[in-house]
């Protein structure tokens, strides 16, 4: 979920009112894509944006302290990863000591959920649909194309490019690691300081999220219901400020539970996989 179930967002900032700045837009536009140097991202681009984006998230929240339950996410995470079309990312999970309920996706497979979600959840199944749901927006590069389509669309009307327009023109796209960690830095700053990624994703890109976050998990051996109890606890949910970054960067929860009943009956037959709720408890319940 954005990432809920994404994904990040960030837990941190999730009580800032972000707008994204369009007259911005344009500035980041221009480092990102032009009219026709830029088709997509490459994969140094991809790795160095998602640590770039996730190393200034952490930076403005602390990861939760209990050793053990980073270490059970970043298993349960890992494992789903195998189970994608996309395993051999260097995929990194991590748990923000907070009480705001969200989950996000970085580009190049870093995943951030938060505390106060986990907290709610009622077993490693549904742990699971939520990672699975982040890890599928990675997978489809659903963050990517939305940077892309606002880059694209406000450059419609521009002509001209700057120094890293030109890079990548050059390179006809294939910059080095070095050269993309230097790139992404900039980027970076900007998209977290506009607010880019507090923004929902487009409704349709949750919702195809929300039907291969399910096969993944299902996939991995999880009970395929996992994520629709995640989504019923967030749909009955009716705490304060805590749960606004999951609502202001998601679907409502009853719309996704809607679409996701269109789909569930390809998976009905393996409904009987385990949800774990005992190990989740246990971890999630013992976390300092």
């Amino acid at each position: 979920m954005r990432k809920i179930v994404f994904a990040a967002l960030l837990l941190a900032c999730a009580s800032v009112q972000a707008q994204f700045d369009i007259g911005r837009a344009l500035d980041i536009g221009r480092k990102i894509v032009t009219s026709d140097a830029f088709k997509e991202f490459t994969p140094e681009q991809e790795l160095a944006l998602g640590e770039q984006l996730t190393a200034g998230f952490l930076g403005a929240s602390p990861l939760h302290p209990d050793a053990n339950l980073q270490r059970y996410v970043n298993r349960v995470g890992k494992w789903l990863a195998l189970h994608s079309d996309r395993p051999d990312l260097p995929w990194t999970f991590a748990v923000i000591d907070t009480e705001t309920i969200n989950a996000f996706a970085m580009p190049g497979g870093y995943v951030i959920v938060s505390s106060g979600l986990l907290k709610r959840l009622s077993s490693e199944s549904e742990l699971a649909g939520v990672l699975s749901h982040e890890i599928a927006h990675v997978v489809k590069k659903h963050q990517l194309q939305a940077i892309q389509s606002a880059a694209k669309g406000d450059l419609a009307s521009s002509i001209g490019k700057d120094l890293a327009g030109d890079a990548i023109a050059r390179r006809g796209g294939n910059i080095a690691a070095q050269e993309a960690k230097t790139w992404a830095s900039g980027i970076a700053t900007d998209l977290l300081k506009d607010g880019f990624f507090l923004r929902p994703l487009d409704r349709s890109m949750e919702f195809e999220a929300d039907q291969l976050g399910v096969v993944i998990a299902t996939r991995s051996g999880y009970d395929p219901y996992g994520l629709v109890g995640a989504l019923e606890m967030l749909a009955q949910y009716k705490g304060g400020g805590d749960a606004a970054s999951v609502f202001s960067t998601h679907p409502p929860a009853a719309d996704r539970l809607a679409e996701l009943e269109k789909f569930l009956p390809t998976v009905e037959r393996f409904s009987g996989q385990p949800q774990l709720e005992g190990r989740f408890r246990q971890i999630v319940g013992a976390a300092k």
